[in-house]
């Protein structure tokens, strides 16, 4: 009976902890964590922690399938970095640029357009999972993407080195 109790009480301990704990918690990041690059021209915006959560589950669901933590697993010579993303052509180290992406996918060049290849708005017909996706959803999984060198670090897109 004695074992039992202390079994229980260790399971109480547990499940009160995984309460102070859950992802939303995880999201609350500061005001200056969540200020992302908007434009071409440097403005930034400030995601609200909704927009960032929002985009976070948005890209767990739609996109972590081939980009685990900012890889690309059908190219692992192209990632989701700061570094790569701006290496781009056109750059898509931005909200705009990365939500033009995500409607109208190119090669990393920008030389051939990719939307049989690559999931996109354009292409929903294809890839049905985006089809629900509105401009508010593009920005948010845009902003994830944005904040994730914020917190990981080299680790976002940085391969199996870093993982």
């Amino acid at each position: 009976m004695l074992k039992r109790f202390f079994w229980l009480a260790i399971a109480v301990v547990v499940l009160v902890c995984s309460f102070g704990t859950n992802s939303a918690m995880a999201l609350e990041l500061d005001a200056e964590t969540r200020t992302v690059t908007l434009n071409e021209q440097g403005e930034t915006v400030t995601l609200s922690l909704e927009q960032a959560t929002r985009g976070k589950r948005l890209f767990g669901d739609i996109c972590a399938q081939c980009h685990p933590v900012g890889l690309t697993k059908t190219n692992p010579n192209v990632n989701l970095s700061s570094e790569s993303l701006a290496l781009a052509t056109p750059r898509r180290d931005n909200v705009e640029a990365l939500v033009d992406y995500m409607k109208n996918p190119t090669t990393f060049d920008g030389e051939f357009d990719i939307s049989e290849l690559h999931p996109a708005t354009s292409s929903s017909d294809i890839f049905p999972e985006m089809r629900n996706l509105t401009d508010d959803d593009l920005f948010n999984i845009a902003g994830h993407i944005l904040i994730q060198p914020k917190l990981r670090g080299t680790q976002w897109g940085g391969g199996k080195v870093y993982n």
